[in-house]
């Protein structure tokens, strides 16, 4: 009988299955055996990847493949960090960058310049995601300052360095105090990456806006209400100044600037200035920090008016006239204010009709408010019979102050009694030594 073959459909295969292992990654040593590692020809100024062989006296053999060892000399060893020269050691994978190809064929080897060259890849990285990189500075000259990027120096010119972090320096342009600047941290941008002419350039106006919300944010988590800082002026405007406390600002309302009226804070205050301030405001929705100068300083309002009673009698000098009222200068500086229902006994429409603005004249103080920095005044009451036996008792303790002045005037031109009984003892007995002498 003639048998037929079985379909594929049909077919089992009753041989036990072994499942098929992936090819494993080959290690460093296998491709550095292998012909087709590393077969293209070694090229000056390049870093290739590479396993350490041998440490000796003469530095530190790497396989670059192919049966190609290259060598790190030891005199650069010696400028390498301990954990940098930790990271060589037999069978330890490294960059290292080709220096030179000596005579014999042998390349020499720098791991320095290929850590450098990491770099220059990394700064390259940060230039072109636009990332911000804090710099911290290790000189300056007359261009601007030297900053360090990993093993590489950087250079950030006078243009591109915020006109607030020079003055807070001491000088708009390079000058000795910037001797401030060194150890100085500066939020940066990259902006200019050229290995081959070895030019690192970065900009901390390119990174301003974020340089400042960075440092605002800091500075808004620190600082309280009642802190008492130290900061610079940076900028004046006609509603206040701003300070700079660390790389952010907080604004000084005109207001806050002094205890006397000023009409700009250019009046008071300039760019570059040092200034002690006072936080008064700490509002991390808003980003804002409000400050104080004038709370720092004694208030001279408060130091005059306390030399003032209610019911003295003052002199003043009418400045302003205004509908509800007029306005005198004392002759201790404060102003006051005389209200329309203090100015006359008859009904008046307006202080122009009793009052003139430079007239100088005697006025009654019947109100003192130091929470709200106000004198009340009247013209009305100042020949009161309200006020008859305090106007006695102040005229009383001038006549006493009076008196009491020119006595001690007087006792300091001439002498004391008990010093003139004295001189004159003693002038008696010179008269009777002489009329004994004569005597004899």
């Amino acid at each position: 009988m003639m048998m037929h073959p079985l379909e594929p459909s049909s077919y089992e295969d009753t041989r036990p299955v072994v499942e098929e292992e992936e090819p494993s990654e080959p290690s460093m040593e296998e491709l550095l055996q292998s012909e087709t590692f590393s077969s293209a020809p070694i090229v000056r100024g390049r870093v290739y990847r590479g396993v350490v062989t041998t440490v000796g006296e003469q530095g530190v053999w790497v396989n670059l493949g192919s049966k190609v060892d290259g060598l790190i000399p030891a005199e650069e060893l010696e400028n390498l960090s301990e954990e940098e020269r930790e990271r060589l050691v037999e069978g330890a994978e490294v960059s290292v960058y080709v220096e030179r190809m000596e005579p014999n064929g042998t390349p020499q080897l720098s791991y320095r310049q290929a850590l450098e060259q990491e770099d220059w890849e990394k700064a390259r990285e940060f230039m072109e995601r636009g990332e911000i990189y804090r710099a911290k500075i290790e000189s300056y000259n007359k261009g601007g300052v030297v900053v360090r990027f990993g093993r590489l120096r950087g250079f950030v010119p006078v243009s591109h360095i915020l006109r607030a972090h020079r003055l807070m320096w001491g000088s708009v342009t390079p000058s000795a105090a910037w001797k401030n600047a060194v150890g100085d941290e500066i939020v940066t941008k990259i902006v200019e990456v050229e290995p081959n002419r070895r030019r690192l350039i970065l900009s901390e106006r390119a990174a301003a806006r974020e340089a400042r919300e960075i440092l605002k944010t800091k500075l808004l988590e620190r600082v309280q209400v009642g802190d008492i800082i130290e900061g610079r002026v940076t900028r004046i405007t006609n509603f206040g100044a701003f300070v700079d406390l660390g790389g952010a600002d907080g604004l000084v309302h005109l207001s806050e600037i002094s205890w006397e009226h000023i009409r700009h804070p250019s009046d008071v205050l300039e760019e570059g200035q040092r200034v002690k301030v006072k936080v008064i405001e700490v509002n991390p929705e808003r980003r804002r920090i409000g400050l104080s100068i004038r709370q720092l300083q004694e208030d001279p309002w408060k130091v005059k008016a306390s030399q003032l009673r209610v019911g003295q009698l003052v002199r003043g000098t009418i400045t302003r006239l205004e509908k509800y009222g007029a306005f005198a200068r004392l002759e201790n500086g404060l102003e006051g204010l005389i209200h329309i229902s203090e100015i006359s006994h008859r009904r008046i429409e307006h202080p122009k009709e009793v009052l003139h603005e430079g007239e100088e004249i005697t006025l009654r103080v019947i109100r003192i408010e130091p929470d709200r920095r106000r004198i009340g005044l009247s013209v009305k009451k100042v020949d009161s019979l309200a006020y008859a036996d305090l106007d006695m008792q102040m005229a009383l303790a001038e006549a006493d102050a009076e008196l009491a002045a020119a006595r001690a005037e007087a006792e300091a031109e001439n002498p004391a009694p008990a010093e003139a009984t004295d001189e004159a003892g003693q002038g008696s007995a010179a008269d009777e030594g002489a009329t004994d002498a004569a005597e004899a």
